[in-house]
């Protein structure tokens, strides 16, 4: 069970409990649950019935135990305790079992991990200006809302540059279309760029000037300077692209050796270095819906670039590939494994941004 899977159960669980009227409260649109912080009970929290409890109109610890016998008996869960003021803390099944379970969902997805269905019910109509932070940022939105199961139509003020193309951008429309019911109109204005596409593409390229225009928030000015296209680990989306393409590059590595990852093996709980690089991995679809429910890209690229840290403390400290005369052996297979989740990820990712991962840098 993923962290994604557990927060869709203590949901399910809730509203299960509003419709036999025993619980009084509106079902929130979704669950956060947490790893567990150290000299904590089980494998994951969450506040819940505290959220709950105001508008149930009863304490949170009553709440908790009304949850608590709609989740303990969920497949996946092993245990379900109450601490405190009414947090609900919950021990999967198996060790290891939530670390294989993120693993697998990453080999089964791909670069569609993370990718659902919460805004399936959503039409959605974006508007910008002529402007091409506007333009990139109203495609990196459309990308991402998509990516959740939204309709969407993406209309501008009036026709933009030629060069938006080569960027990645289309428009449905141009002009100020009228907000319907079923879709109003929601502006996407970031800080303008300063810069037309074609002076930025000469300058920098499609992928750097997307992730410049993208990577920081909306409402703050966005660097373009050469620092984009420095090869070092200074440059952000240097160091993510690079530890994609070194995960590949370990794939290649562990061929040329005569082994491959098994996700049908079991591998033992990862722990040290691995451990938060596989919480950022189950963390991601959290990440990609809130990012898309925020119309926030930036969101995306700070989550990558966190995936890309990780990845190199993890990779330095316990490689996936064995050295000189020692043989390849499950603890390499387990760590092949999350580095190639990781490099599944990193691409994904850079995919919703607009931006290649190439393979080899």
């Amino acid at each position: 069970m993923t962290p994604a899977d557990l927060s869709r159960t203590v949901l399910h669980a809730v509203r299960r409990a509003v419709d036999e009227n025993a619980l009084r409260a509106p079902v929130p649109a979704r669950v956060r649950v947490e790893r567990t912080r150290p000299g904590g009970s089980g494998d994951y929290a969450c506040a819940v019935a505290l959220q709950l409890a105001g508008d149930a109109g009863m304490p949170a610890l009553e709440v908790a135990r009304i949850l608590r016998e709609r989740v303990a008996a969920e497949p996946g869960i092993g245990r379900v305790e109450i601490t405190g003021p009414g947090f609900l803390s919950f021990t999967l099944d198996a060790p290891g079992d939530s670390d294989r379970a993120v693993l697998d969902a990453v080999r089964e997805q791909g670069s569609a991990y993370g990718h659902g269905g919460a805004l399936r019910d959503e039409v959605l109509q974006f508007h910008h200006a002529r402007e091409v932070r506007a333009a990139v940022t109203a495609d990196a939105v459309r990308r991402l809302v998509v990516a959740q199961g939204a309709r969407v139509r993406v209309s501008c003020e009036e026709a933009g540059e030629a060069e938006w193309g080569l960027l990645g951008v289309t428009v449905d429309a141009y002009g100020t279309p009228p907000a319907t019911p079923s879709a109003p109109l929601t502006p996407i204005r970031p800080v303008p760029a300063g810069a037309t596409a074609g002076e930025l593409l000469e300058r920098l390229g499609a992928d750097a000037t997307r992730w410049g225009l993208l990577r920081p928030a909306s409402h703050d000015r966005a660097p373009l300077g050469d620092e984009l296209l420095v090869q070092g680990e200074a440059n952000p989306l240097f160091r993510v692209r690079y530890a994609h393409a070194r995960a590949r590059a370990l794939t290649r590595g562990a061929a040329a050796l005569g082994f491959t990852s098994e996700s049908d093996a079991a591998p033992a709980r990862y722990e040290g270095p691995a451990r938060p690089l596989l919480d950022l991995l189950a963390d991601h679809p959290r990440v990609l819906l809130a990012a898309a429910r925020h119309r926030a890209p930036d969101r995306v690229a700070r989550q990558l670039e966190a995936v890309a840290h990780a990845f190199f403390d993890f990779h330095d400290c316990c490689s996936p590939l064995p050295s000189g005369d020692e043989k390849p052996s499950a603890a390499h297979r387990s760590r092949l494994a999350l580095a190639e989740a990781a490099g599944t990820v990193l691409a994904g990712g850079l995919s919703l941004l607009g931006i290649s991962a190439p393979a080899h840098l």
